[in-house]
């Protein structure tokens, strides 16, 4: 679970990261080959696919921001939902949809 969040890291069960991971129910955190959103590639979200997830939440960092449809392609074409917002309220939602039992993915950028 996201235990904590502020200016420029999240923690995971009281574990601090200041860089872009990826977290999931029952994966350690991995770190995430997306360093900012102005460089966020189609190859970054394949890469979450392996972790065969119902939904993802993307969160884009201090402010909400939409990628372009490109880039999540590759999570419609393999029908999994897709929601993008702060990376506030990105870990928020993972925590409730995880509690709930969902097959939860969080791509986190600082």
């Amino acid at each position: 679970m996201f235990t904590a969040y502020g200016d420029g890291y999240v923690s995971i069960n009281d574990q601090r990261y200041e860089r872009p991971i990826v977290v999931a129910p029952d994966e350690p955190v991995a770190d995430w080959d997306a360093q900012t959103f102005d460089t966020l590639t189609p190859s970054a979200f394949q890469a979450v696919l392996r972790l065969n997830p119902e939904i993802v939440l993307l969160g884009t960092g201090e402010r909400l921001r939409f990628p372009r449809p490109e880039l999540t392609r590759v999570l419609v074409e393999a029908s999994v939902g897709f929601e993008a917002m702060d990376t506030k309220a990105a870990c928020r939602t993972y925590n409730i949809l995880m509690a709930e039992g969902r097959q939860v993915v969080a791509a986190i950028l600082i």
